[in-house]
């Protein structure tokens, strides 16, 4: 009975408290580039979720038989297997998505979300622990992704999943898009302005000063 409620606090956590983007930092190669669109960042967010949460139940298995001088090999091996098939799968059924993904969905293997769960969570805990915090993991990198991608579209083109949700100017509407909002700088400061908010919500989560000027002394008269 125990064994529950840390498997809801090991999923829950990452959403916002313990989130890989926002607390982390973690990741956000691909938030930055591939939250142009909604449909593209959703894509993304579910090819790494089932990526992370494989690999993590796969390298739990067998973790005690992994040798410790080759396991980042192993590690990057087995995932790396992973997003093969995962890109065959976006290729043969949603070419369009992963051509404009672009090489994003191979650079999975490398992605540190990854290799920082399956390093530090997966290869020390069973199976069933791993995969639950890598869907946790999953779970709030997509949230950033969802909310990021979101955000750019419905701005930058007044549409959601290609739908009009803002009526533009040039059909007879009186919303103007921000080209801006398409381009990677608009992603760097809606992530920045993502991070602010939610330390800004939960100070607990912002770094502590390393360093205090000295205070300086006025001169004596």
């Amino acid at each position: 009975m125990a064994a529950s409620p840390r498997l809801w606090t090991t999923l829950t956590e990452p959403l916002i408290r313990q989130n890989p983007i926002t607390l982390q930092i973690l990741g956000i190669c691909s938030a930055l580039a591939v939250t142009t669109a909604l449909d593209t960042a959703l894509t993304m967010a579910a090819s790494l979720t089932v990526v992370l949460v494989l690999s993590a139940g796969i390298i739990s298995m067998i973790r005690k038989m992994i040798p410790g001088t080759i396991r980042l090999i192993v590690q990057i091996t087995i995932v790396a297997s992973l997003v093969i098939v995962i890109d065959q799968i976006l290729q043969a059924y949603f070419f369009d998505i992963s051509r404009r993904l672009s090489v994003f969905v191979s650079l999975i293997t490398t992605n540190c979300l990854v290799l920082g769960r399956t390093e530090s969570f997966a290869r020390n805990n069973p199976p069933l622990a791993s995969m639950v915090d890598a869907l946790g993991n999953g779970l709030g990198y997509s949230l950033i992704l969802v909310v990021i991608g979101a955000l750019r579209e419905v701005l930058g083109r007044g549409k959601l999943f290609g739908f009009e949700v803002l009526p533009t100017v040039d059909q007879g509407g009186w919303f103007t898009p921000f080209n801006l909002m398409l381009l990677a700088p608009s992603a760097f400061f809606m992530l920045g302005g993502l991070v602010w908010a939610v330390r800004s919500a939960l100070p607990e989560q912002a770094e502590p000063i390393e360093h205090t000027p000295p205070e300086v002394e006025e001169p004596s008269r």
